[in-house]
């Protein structure tokens, strides 16, 4: 597996084509924010302006007031500032692709528009990065300087195990303290073994998002005769026989993904699908700034 450099030419360079196609994506649409305008105490000052009956008697700006022979008010917006949490496979499974691009690197660009555009929305956004442990945890924190620090952690990070287990990402989220956060599990989610009272668990306490990003051959397989398989996390491998047998692995494939939906379905967790094969940036963005009313 090639190694990436934690700050290479590359990195930047990818950072920056993301930023600037979700920037444009998201030009001219995030007025307002996720600021409320309020009459009273908050933590940055909007605006002057007359005083309004029901106006708080302690915000009249009383110099203003008799140098205009007006009374005026001080008016100050509250924020609202809510955390996004991510949680990134980083397993060897993310090395497949077989339409020019490696699922572990759709997984990364998923994770960074939704930071960038929790960014531009002035809400925190936190990372862990999981295989079969947590193999990094970024606190969640404000600013685009942020953003930038967890993208350059996802397209660097070098994983040091190889084999997937969602229930990882999962203790950590039950264990975190804050009880409001909207999650985004970002996966393949080849895991056979998910832990249903967990998973459950964790979708009561936060507002868990299933995305799972998966390669057109993981959902559908062609007939291709015999072909050489090996499993990218164990590395077994063997040979696998397409002839006659298509129709019952895309069964199997079928039955698989549709089990799993059911299971996210029923514990409460919202599944959003994106394949490899298409172009998905702006309905990710459209999405969440629906969701986040940016």
């Amino acid at each position: 597996m090639k190694k990436r450099s934690s700050v290479s030419k590359e990195v930047l360079k990818k950072i920056k084509q993301i930023t600037i196609q979700t920037r444009r994506l998201l030009r001219g649409t995030m007025a307002g924010d996720s600021r409320s305008a309020l009459k009273g105490t908050g933590f940055e000052f909007d605006q002057i302006r007359e005083y309004q009956f029901g106006d708080d008697v302690r915000f009249i700006d009383w110099k203003a007031s008799s140098r205009l022979n007006n009374l005026l008010v001080k008016q100050y917006i509250e924020e609202r500032c809510r955390t996004i949490m991510l949680a990134v496979d980083v397993s060897a499974s993310g090395i497949m692709g077989s339409e020019n691009v490696l699922k572990r690197d759709i997984f990364a660009e998923v994770a960074s528009i939704l930071t960038l555009v929790t960014a531009a929305g002035k809400d925190r956004v936190g990372l862990m990065l999981f295989t079969d442990e947590i193999e990094t945890y970024t606190p969640p924190a404000r600013g685009l300087n942020h953003a930038h620090l967890i993208m350059q952690k996802l397209y660097s990070h070098e994983p040091t195990r190889r084999t997937t287990n969602i229930s990882a990402p999962l203790k950590k989220l039950a264990q975190y303290k804050q009880k409001d956060a909207i999650t985004f599990l970002i996966s393949d989610f080849i895991d056979t073994d998910i832990d249903p009272k967990l998973l459950g668990h964790v979708a009561r306490k936060h507002e868990l998002y299933a995305i799972r990003c998966l390669d057109t051959h993981e959902t559908q397989l062609d007939n291709f005769g015999f072909i050489p398989i090996e499993d990218s996390e164990t590395g077994e491998r063997s040979l696998l026989d397409t002839r006659g047998a298509t129709a019952a692995i895309n069964s199997y494939l079928t039955q698989r993904l549709q089990e799993q939906s059911k299971l996210f379905k029923k514990k409460g967790v919202r599944l959003l699908e994106i394949a490899n094969n298409h172009t998905f940036i702006s309905d990710l963005v459209r999405f969440f700034k629906r969701r986040m009313h940016y």
